[in-house]
């Protein structure tokens, strides 16, 4: 099971880019669907969010910190993130935590907690 996440978020389509937007975001789809088959990810999941002034929406790609680190360094989705980057607003990339691996970092943030003098 996937213990890590690759998070892929972003705001509103450029003003007069929106066709272009929509032609990425299903190219996006299909770069994971294919990335899924290959065994190059375990799993991913899209979002759209309800009207808002931050984020539009998110991809999570599910996999071992080796597969995402492969992923990160390919040529296919640096180039889909180079897209991405002209024709949204707020396009960001965040490592994450899924499954087994909350429980190592949570362990981890615990022994952190014994070495910090507590308050009241």
């Amino acid at each position: 099971m996937a213990d890590r996440m690759l998070f892929i978020g972003w705001g509103t389509p450029v003003r007069g880019r929106e066709e272009r937007s929509l032609e990425v975001f299903n190219e996006a789809i299909g770069l994971y669907g294919r990335m899924q088959q290959e065994g190059r990810i375990e799993k991913f999941d899209l979002v759209l969010l309800g009207a808002n002034t931050e984020l539009s929406g998110y991809a999570e790609l599910h996999g071992s910190a080796e597969q995402l680190q492969a992923v990160r360094e390919s040529e296919d989705f640096r180039r889909m993130l180079a897209d991405a980057s002209l024709i949204v607003d707020g396009l960001r990339q965040l490592d994450g935590y899924a499954n087994d691996g909350i429980a190592r970092q949570m362990a981890t943030y615990q022994e952190s907690i014994q070495l910090v003098a507590q308050t009241v």
